[in-house]
């Protein structure tokens, strides 16, 4: 009888291959096949052995190339043939990364699985752009917030009335083509337009790029820089600790 394999979702950190944990290159070291995603960085194929299967499955805003159901299924048809898959993420499997879909159709399928923890880009991306989440004194919490739906919409149950009242820092994840949407929404709710923001888009190495400005023109701001996802969206009075 063969033996059934394993599925490890690992989750590659924000574009820079250096954000990946010492856990997940090991898992890369050893695994039979690769399923990735656009945002995974390329670099990090070059640790797999060379006889590896590298599966690209997209998961890119406006360009999946697989969906995700049928990527569940792939993960499980892998570990029946009796292979060490690894699952590579961008930024951290369970951050807005799908991985609780995964695991849960791996756990109906009785297939063993590993989640190894990425950084996600919702830190690290401000981090790069010297934009601290929690500040004492100034954002004593950070909401992460999806910007778009499966279908590629708004989040149409997004609270912004609650999201308005908070003092901590708000960043929003794939939202980018919704940020009109979602600054003018803030302000309807309450939020001063004054408030500081800023948009930080690319690899989070040597490729960043920062828009800041405030609510009231962050969008018109990105535009005119010809910002490009993948980006993160961020509100709150930490945008400004280290000025323009």
């Amino acid at each position: 009888m063969k033996k059934t394999g394993a599925v490890y979702l690992v989750g590659a950190g924000p574009g820079d291959p250096g954000f990946i944990t010492e856990k997940g290159l090991s898992r890369l070291r050893i695994c039979d096949a690769v399923v990735y995603d656009s945002l995974a960085s390329p670099r990090l194929l070059d640790e797999v052995p060379d006889q590896c299967r590298k599966i690209h499955v997209g998961k890119r805003a406006g360009h999946h190339s697989m969906k995700q159901e049928e990527i569940n299924r792939l993960l499980v048809e892998l570990a029946r043939e009796g292979l060490s898959v690894v699952r590579l993420k961008g930024g951290d499997p369970f951050v807005f990364g799908r991985g609780g879909e995964e695991i849960i159709a791996l756990s109906k399928a009785g297939i063993p699985y590993e989640v190894v923890s990425g950084v996600t880009s919702a830190v690290a991306a401000l981090a790069s752009a010297g934009i601290p989440v929690t500040h004492r004194a100034v954002s004593r919490s950070f909401h992460v917030i999806t910007g778009h739906t499966a279908g590629g919409g708004l989040e149409p149950d997004i609270d912004f009335a609650a999201l308005a009242r908070l003092e901590g820092t708000l960043v929003f994840l794939m939202g980018l083509g919704h940020l009109a949407q979602i600054a003018e929404a803030l302000m309807r709710a309450g939020k001063e337009a004054s408030t500081p923001a800023a948009v930080v888009h690319g690899g989070f190495d040597s490729t960043v790029t920062t828009v800041r400005g405030q609510l009231s023109d962050i969008a018109a701001r990105a535009d005119a820089a010809l910002i490009q996802p993948p980006a993160v969206i961020v509100v709150g009075n930490a945008v400004d600790i280290l000025g323009e």
